[in-house]
């Protein structure tokens, strides 16, 4: 049996389930396939990042996220502690999802959200579009590309039927030990090992009894040889996720050093049940290649960086939601011929910078293994409190750079993508923080409250919008644009807070909410403008558009 699809994407993480829901909310057949039931044991992530909820905003997915399990008025707070019966050394208060305001940057906040609840949310989106179909217990098998499209082998893994599926796209999203990369031949560069680190799922009813500290996210344990130990509240009730941090030297902790390690942490005996055990390792990794002319890999199969930030997840849905719009352009007929090639061109730039920056942070993290503390620190008296405050807040200071990294994910930009036209200003400091909006081309484009209570946010998503802000003619843009078959909105706004944003009276913004372009008039060639932004002609752009473009 064979069957036929636009997208076939083989793996059914939430970077997959999100790239199978946007592209059901784009109109394009697709299907996911997952070698397993679904059932996350691990959550391997538990923070969905400002951009990703603003992407939720897009889908009109918000109302589920808020109504996750995750107790709303759960303290978010980082503790550092030499234990949890021990001394207090600092702590970065934060509120619980429910009362945590949003950025002046953005209409949405962070959420507090892990995978096991999170996932099926995406499920639940995905599923919403008759467009997409999912298959759990459907495993890929061997596969072979062509000069037309993808033909794959699949396994149903219960049966162990075996049916041909034949697609025009293949995205891989099936994690850092992807088959397809391998079977790509497609390396990894970077640092394979920064840390061994064991992660143990426990239950413990009434955790914050058993201590003076209160209840909190994540619990820093900092000893005589540094920061050995996290604890995480995964679902703030009674579900906990503990990291042995580890070293890069490799260390299988046993399950008498596990329970040897709670019994550190607590400072005294105390109930608990391990529900799961996972042994593995921080790195440091982004592919060479992202793929090919028709198979992609998004994700963790791109990109394998420390969960320091929170950022691998969440790049990863940034990686499917820049692919998701390509798909639909060349798919539906109005995208270029070059279009699917800014795929790599434009987020393995950002996989570089956003693995980079979590190895930093785990370095921060881990800087006092460097600056250890001094056995004072750990010693009984008021006399040692000043030594253990002034040590917290050094180390607090430090890690503030990853609790306040809107700079990471919001402020990623195409800078030198060759579907974006530049315009000529400086580029601005690349930082976790702060983050400054910017509308210049390339970089998400401007959040600005209007009249009517949306956000500018809200114009976004469907094709790309041309934002109006003065008396100036667009119609050149627009016939160029129906020339190509290219989806345009034109949105004609006379507020002074989107012109003070966006800086210029005439914007163009993709389907994904980033710039294109912007000028305070028309360009000299329209339909070159058109055609650099679609993918069709990336090569002509300053010879053939004009100063103005």
């Amino acid at each position: 049996m064979t069957a036929r699809v636009p997208v076939l994407i083989v793996g059914g993480g939430p970077v997959g389930l999100a790239l199978a829901g946007d592209l059901g909310w784009r109109g394009v057949p697709c299907t996911l396939i997952e070698k397993t039931d679904g059932a996350i044991e691990q959550p391997k992530m538990d923070l969905v990042g400002i951009r990703t909820m603003e992407f939720c905003r897009r889908w009109g997915i918000l109302d589920w996220v808020r109504d996750a399990p995750y107790p709303l008025d759960y303290p978010q707070d980082y503790i550092y502690v030499t234990g949890l019966n021990g001394y207090e050394l600092a702590r970065e208060p934060f509120p619980g999802r429910g009362f945590e305001p949003c950025p002046p940057e953005s209409p949405q906040k962070r959420e507090r959200v892990p995978q096991d609840m999170f996932d099926p949310i995406l499920r639940r989106f995905a599923e919403r579009s008759p467009q997409v179909k999912l298959r759990y217990n459907c495993e890929l098998i061997s596969f072979t590309e062509t000069a037309d499209g993808v033909t794959a082998r699949v396994r149903n893994t219960l049966t162990g039927a075996e049916e041909t599926v034949e697609a025009e796209f293949m995205a891989a999203t099936d994690g850092g030990a992807s088959t397809v990369r391998e079977t790509l031949g497609i390396g990894m560069s970077g640092n394979p090992a920064l840390t061994y680190t064991t992660n143990v799922v426990f239950r413990c009813k009434d955790f914050a009894k058993l201590h003076d500290k209160g209840d909190g996210y994540r619990f820093i344990f900092i000893g005589p040889e540094g920061t050995w130990l996290t604890i995480v509240a995964i679902d703030g009730r009674d579900r906990f996720r503990m990291s042995i941090v580890g070293s890069p030297q490799k260390i299988t902790h046993s399950e008498d050093d596990i329970r040897a390690a709670l019994l550190r942490a607590m400072g005294k005996p105390f109930d608990y049940e391990i529900q799961s055990v996972m042994r593995w390792v921080r790195r440091e990794l982004v592919a060479d290649r992202y793929g090919t002319k028709r198979i992609f890999i998004v994700g963790d199969a791109a990109h394998l960086m420390s969960p320091t930030g929170a950022f691998g997840m969440n790049t990863g849905i940034g990686d499917a939601v820049d692919l998701s719009w390509k798909l639909e352009a060349v798919h539906k007929g109005w995208g270029g011929a070059d279009l699917l090639t800014t795929y790599e061109a434009e987020r393995r730039p950002i996989g570089l910078r956003n693995v980079a920056e979590a190895s930093r942070n785990l370095r921060r993290m881990l800087s006092t293994r460097e600056r250890l503390p001094g056995p004072e620190i750990f010693e009984p008296g008021a006399a040692n409190d000043d030594a253990r405050k002034e040590y917290g807040q050094w180390f607090a200071e430090i890690m503030r750079h990853e609790w306040f990294a809107n700079g990471v994910m919001m402020g990623y930009r195409y800078d030198d993508s060759p579907i974006v036209w530049p315009d000529g200003t400086p580029a601005p400091p690349d930082l976790s923080h702060p983050y400054i909006q910017i509308a210049r081309p390339g970089a998400r484009a401007p959040h600005v409250w209007l009249r009517d209570g949306r956000s500018t946010l809200d114009l976004y998503g469907r094709s790309f919008v041309l934002l109006r802000l003065g008396n100036v003619p667009t119609a050149h843009i627009e016939e160029a644009a129906k020339d190509r078959g290219v989806p345009l909105t034109v949105a004609a706004l006379d507020e002074p807070d989107v012109l003070a944003a966006y800086q210029r009276k005439l914007v163009l913004v993709r389907p994904d909410g980033h710039v294109a372009w912007r000028a305070d008039s028309e360009p000299h060639n329209a339909h070159a403008l058109i055609d650099t932004v679609r993918g069709a002609s990336i090569t002509i752009r300053h010879q053939q558009a004009g100063s103005n473009a």
